[in-house]
């Protein structure tokens, strides 16, 4: 029979000396490593103190974007929902009534929006499939919680606060203090 990787090693079936039965030296290389990462510079970040830098394709939080007047983008068109691998995005679509013309850019909105965090698996393809730009994954992960409702996430939890009234929580949730 031929082997598939040239990685085959013969084993060795001589009987131990007394010295190799008492693993000393295996002991002594056991300490040797232990011994380098005395000296190594510590991996670990004190989290409130410091902040770790993420990489500039991380995707985190979802966050339901609005227009430079405040109203929202997100038409209801379910393309996020369908581009889910996960089936983590439910939505309801609504019809516009006169007079909310400044609450939303289309005749059709969504009157419910949620996204289950615990199914959902941050590949970005809800970002890529939305055709109003209406959802983007943030730099902000998910924070714990001790029940599972905790994790789903509705439409006031994912809508972005409105640039008209709300700069002070805008520039908040941007980060610009």
């Amino acid at each position: 029979m031929q082997a598939l990787t040239n990685r085959a090693k013969e084993v060795d079936r001589r009987q131990m000396t007394f010295l190799e039965s008492i693993y000393l030296w295996n002991i002594f290389k056991g300490m040797i490593v232990t011994f380098k990462h005395l000296f190594k510079k510590r991996p670990t970040i004190q989290y409130p103190e410091q902040q770790r830098t993420f990489s500039p394709v991380f995707r985190g939080l979802h966050v339901l974007n609005r227009d430079e007047e405040g109203r929202e983008r997100c038409t209801a068109c379910g393309l996020c929902a369908v581009a889910c691998p996960a089936e983590a995005i439910t939505m309801e679509a609504a019809e516009r009534l006169p007079g909310e013309e400044n609450l939303y850019r289309e005749e059709k909105y969504a009157a419910r929006y949620e996204i289950n965090m615990l199914r959902c698996i941050f590949c970005g393809l809800c970002e890529e499939a939305c055709p109003k730009d209406a959802i983007y994954l943030s730099e902000t992960f998910a924070p714990a919680n001790y029940n599972r409702r905790g994790f789903v996430y509705g439409k006031q939890d994912l809508l972005i606060p409105n640039p008209k009234t709300e700069a002070p929580e805008l520039a908040k949730a941007k980060g610009i203090h």
